[in-house]
């Protein structure tokens, strides 16, 4: 049954992200947070066809610790779930990804639309410069700035190793940092197909203030908290 309802669930994802695909063209004449608005509307459709088709339930801690204005998000990666629940938990955001991503058809183009940080691994100095760039300029225009500091997806139960990018930003730009847990890896794997049946929780850490703080001081709260609200989660 499980692998009925996944299967399920891939076929009309990959029909819903084609059709969003298309819509995102459309949206290239509006402004920024205007077309991250419409495309996002994708996000939602899939969190509601996990509920429905693979009874993959959504729970949140710590929601009243958002600020109102915009952050940078530093959130555990285990799978694709976070990358969806993230749009329905947090406000209008971008992310920081790798340059590759926006050539897959449909859903790349879906993405290039929503204003990413799209950078190049290898490039290393340039990738960071590049960061600290447009993730000022992102936050100016009233995003939140979604980074995985472990850089890819870690397995459910181990942990990488947390890079100083987003702390970089936060300590550049001044705006705070907020931590996110999650175990969405017991349930919807990385690189996993099937997705099985449960609650998913996502707990939000209190805003960490860059002001007096060290890149190094900020990634290692970041890092702390997260890996110990891992280890509270269910």
């Amino acid at each position: 049954m499980v692998f009925i309802r996944s299967l399920i669930f891939f076929l009309l994802q990959c029909m819903l992200t084609t059709l969003y695909g298309l819509i995102a063209i459309l949206t290239f004449p509006f402004p920024p947070l205007i077309r991250y608005r419409i495309i996002s509307g994708w996000a939602l459709i899939i969190l509601w066809l996990l509920r429905v088709l693979c009874n993959i339930r959504l729970e949140v801690r710590g929601a009243e610790n958002i600020p109102q204005e915009p952050c940078i998000v530093l959130c555990k990666h285990q799978s694709a779930w976070e990358t969806i629940a993230l749009q329905k938990v947090f406000p209008p955001q971008v992310w920081v990804l790798k340059r590759e991503l926006l050539w897959i058809p449909f859903f790349g183009w879906g993405l290039a639309m929503t204003s990413p940080i799209a950078i190049r691994r290898s490039n290393g100095r340039e990738a960071v410069k590049q960061l600290l760039q447009q993730g000022k300029e992102r936050l100016r225009q009233g995003f939140c700035v979604v980074i995985f500091p472990e850089g890819t997806r870690v397995p459910y139960g181990q942990r990488g190793k947390y890079k100083a990018g987003g702390a970089l930003l936060a300590a550049s730009s001044g705006a705070p940092t907020v931590p996110v847990a999650h175990n969405a890896g017991k349930l919807w794997g990385r690189k996993a197909f099937l997705k099985h049946p449960g609650v998913i929780t996502m707990s939000i850490g209190a805003p960490i203030a860059a002001q007096g703080l060290t890149t190094e001081e900020i990634n290692q709260r970041v890092e702390t908290w997260i890996e110990n609200e891992m280890q509270r989660l269910p």
